[in-house]
């Protein structure tokens, strides 16, 4: 492969991973022809981009980024492919899902990037599975701050038409 195709790969890469908020590494590799094929489907169906790639070049887009993705590296052997998606837990569902069904349990996680933490090792995919992405957890935070104002409220409903029964029951005798 000549250079200047390399820094085109490179480049190509890191605009990829900037333009989505989470990453996943994974490893496809033992997969035949039909497995892949479904695999890629599957992944553009949930809107999961799958790219194949070498990890030297991988590493190079990584170091232009302006995130220290220095702890990735190590994940960095053997078959590498890239997982990338806008919904943090997407991938890591599809992972498990599809190796469960597999009978070479591929695809393996290696590493991911979710919600600007690092989770490295096939140990972390239950993890990754319920991770809440920040607009979920706001959402979560808001409703429990309603809830006692909600409680409030109904209590001094609930407590007004009982005081206005009493009310109209002392005015009638």
């Amino acid at each position: 492969m000549k250079k200047e195709d390399k820094g085109a790969i490179i480049e190509q890469l890191h605009t990829s991973i900037g333009e989505y908020a989470h990453f996943y590494l994974a490893d496809i590799g033992g997969l035949n022809a039909a497995e892949t094929s479904d695999f890629r489907r599957v992944c553009f169906k949930n809107d999961i981009k799958l790219v194949v790639v070498k990890n030297t070049l991988l590493e190079k887009a990584l170091e232009k980024s302006a995130v220290d993705f220095s702890e990735l590296y190590d994940s960095l052997k053997g078959e590498t492919s890239l997982m990338l998606s806008n919904t943090g837990n997407a991938p890591a569902k599809l992972i498990k899902s599809f190796s469960k069904d597999s009978k070479k349990k591929k695809p393996v996680l290696k590493a991911a990037y979710v919600e600007e933490s690092f989770y490295i090792g096939e140990n972390q995919l239950d993890a990754l599975i319920n991770v809440k992405s920040k607009k979920d957890l706001i959402a979560d935070v808001i409703a429990l701050l309603q809830s006692p104002a909600k409680n409030v409220v109904s209590a001094l409903q609930s407590g007004g038409t009982t005081i206005h029964g009493v009310l109209q029951t002392l005015s009638e005798r």
